[in-house]
Formats: structure tokens, C-alpha cells, sequence
């Protein structure tokens, strides 16, 4: 059997491409072509913890993609070899690339099971190229967000946040049919992008930020202070500082959706809860929202061109790797893994 390359967390802060041995699709299996894959930023946080099995235990990496099934299982009976697809790393209970035996930096990438969950991979209309494939994974973050939000056309957003995730929620929400997004950010680089998008942005550092909201959507009178009249909070920057400067300046009844994964305690006045009757909801990963993002994609009313910032060969994978770990520069780096 060929060994391939496939790129795999060895300790704290140490990554390496190995030579693997290429799969070979069971009976319910699908060996897919990987063509892209992008750099997460929960991939960053998985490097530098030394990946998620335990110290000293190999970890492979890598869980946005697309590709063309090369190989199907007699049992697969929703895709065929020759489909161009994209793969949820979640169905099936695979953790592909989420410390499952499986990760998407690699030519061929087998997924099992997936005669018995038809989520585990999907076909990509053919009017999609495998880079919007790629963003997928991603946006069905984004937009399992802004359904926690329960976002109406009619809402008036802030998102903390320009990266990938942040960035989604513009594309999900405008989606949606909302017209009043505010994005925040202290990169000048991504709020370039926002810009592009349609947003309008503050940069995180540039002055007072509750006074910029009122002056965008007005104000709401809470016991006698005026506060932004802001319908849905986004916090996808994972800091604690921003949670907290959030539920102080939101008015009463505000949705606050936390994205962002936070790595440490955040320290909350649950007071100011009652006094503000906040509605807090957290949201992870996307237990529904993978057919729906095709579709949204294939409607042809978003484009995620613009959040990707770079793109190397699987054979530079160190570039694309420091590259990716630069946040003020990168937003969605992609991997092409047939180079």
C-alpha cells in the first residue's frame, strides 16, 4: 500500500507531516480526494495544548473540506465514486481532524461510517467550486450562531469578532435578509474585509464604542442610562474582556450569542442579568446546518471569496500553518492537498 502525507500534531507546538499508509474503504466507508482543506482556528489551539488524546499521543489534524469520492463502500449508497463533495467532520461521531482517527490535511482521506449517516458526506452542486466546498464547515458555524441568535431580518447586530466565524455571521445574517450589521474588530485587515462585505465596522481601539452603536441604531432608555439599541450581540473572539463589555452596554432583552470558544472563566454579575433580562445563548458546531449552508451557497446571494486570505500547497504546510497563526494578516487559510 502507497503511504501519503498527512499532517499530524506530535506535542505542544509541534507539527509535523507524515508518511501515513492510504486508506481503503470498508463496506459502509468513503474514501474522498481531498482537494482543499482550511486551517481552523481551533486547529491553532489544538497545536499549541499538543492536540487532544493526551501527551505524547499523535493527533491528526485538519476538518474543513471538499473533495471528489475516489472510493465507496458496497453499502454507500447516497454518494459514488466521481462525486464532488464536502465532508462533516462531526457526523457519525468521526471527530475528523476533532481527535478522531482521521484528519483532512491529506490527498485521501477515509470516512467511516458513512453508509450509515448520509451527513458524514454531502454532494457539492456542481455550480460550487471545492473552495466554497471548503467554507462549509465554517459557515455551518456561523450560521447555527445566528440561528441560537434567532435572528429576524429586522434585527439590528454587533459581532466582536473578523475572523472566519465573525465574518460568517455577516454572510449568514445579510442571508437573512438583516441590513444593520456592526462588526468589531483591532485588526484594520479584517475590518477591511467587513467592509467588503457590507458591514460597518469599529475598530475595537479607536474610542467609545457604546457611543458609535447609539449613534448608528439610537438608544434604549434601561433605568434611566441610555444603551445601544442592539437586538443581537456576536461575541466570536473568545475574550473574556469582550463578554464582559458586552452584557454592560446591552439593552434590555438583548440576545448574546457566544461563539467564540473561551479558554478560561469568565467572571459575570448575574444582577446585571436580571436587571437587563439578557437572553445568553451559547452555540457549537452545527447539529443541523450543513445542507442548509449548500443550499445558501448554491443560492448564489453570499460569496465567502473574501475571507480567504491566503492559499499554499500541502507541501508548504509550515508556511500556511505560521501564516494562519498571524490573525492580523489571515483570516481562512486553505490547504490545497493534491500539492
Amino acid at each position: 500500500m502507497t503511504n501519503i502525507p498527512q499532517v499530524v500534531i506530535q506535542g505542544v507546538n509541534e507539527v509535523a507531516v507524515d508518511q501515513v499508509a492510504g486508506p481503503q474503504a470498508g463496506p459502509d466507508d468513503v474514501v474522498i480526494k481531498v482537494e482543499h482543506c482550511g486551517i481552523c482556528g481551533s486547529d491553532l489551539g489544538y497545536i499549541a495544548m499538543g492536540g487532544l488524546l493526551g501527551p505524547g499521543v499523535p493527533m491528526r489534524l485538519g476538518h474543513e473540506l471538499s473533495g471528489t469520492v475516489v472510493e465507496a463502500g458496497d453499502n454507500v449508497r447516497h454518494v459514488a465514486p466521481g462525486d464532488r463533495v464536502v465532508m462533516n467532520p462531526e457526523a457519525n461521531g468521526n471527530r475528523i481532524g476533532n481527535s478522531g482517527s482521521e484528519g483532512g490535511f491529506t490527498p485521501l482521506l477515509l470516512v467511516r461510517g458513512a453508509a450509515n449517516d448520509e451527513q458524514a458526506v454531502l454532494k457539492l452542486p456542481d455550480a460550487l467550486s471545492f473552495e466554497q466546498g471548503a467554507m462549509v464547515e465554517p459557515l455551518s458555524v456561523s450560521m447555527h450562531g445566528v440561528h441560537q441568535g434567532q435572528v429576524t431580518a429586522e434585527d439590528r447586530i454587533v459581532i466582536f469578532g473578523a475572523g472566519p466565524i465573525g465574518l460568517g455571521v455577516v454572510l449568514v445574517a445579510q442571508y437573512y435578509g438583516v441590513k444593520d450589521i456592526v462588526v468589531v474588530d483591532l485588526s484594520e485587515n479584517r475590518l477591511e474585509v467587513a467592509r467588503q462585505l457590507g458591514a460597518t465596522t469599529f475598530k475595537a481601539d479607536s474610542g467609545d464604542l457604546s457611543v458609535f452603536l447609539i449613534e448608528q441604531y439610537g438608544s434604549s432608555e434601561m433605568m434611566g442610562m441610555p444603551m445601544p439599541a442592539v437586538d443581537v450581540y456576536f461575541e466570536a473572539t473568545g475574550v473574556g474582556g469582550v463578554f464582559q463589555q458586552i452584557v454592560g452596554m446591552a439593552q434590555t432583552g438583548a440576545r448574546v450569542v457566544v461563539v467564540g470558544v473561551h479558554k478560561a472563566p469568565v467572571e459575570f454579575d448575574l444582577v446585571n442579568l436580571l436587571i437587563r433580562e439578557l437572553r445568553i445563548s451559547g452555540s457549537m458546531a452545527y447539529p443541523n446546518e450543513f445542507p442548509q449552508v449548500i443550499d445558501m451557497l448554491a443560492s448564489g446571494k453570499v460569496d465567502p471569496a473574501p475571507l480567504i486570505s491566503h492559499r499554499f500547497a500541502l507541501s508548504e504546510f509550515p508556511t500556511a500553518l505560521a501564516t494562519a497563526q498571524d490573525q492580523s494578516q489571515a483570516i481562512k487559510v486553505l490547504v490545497d492537498c493534491q500539492n
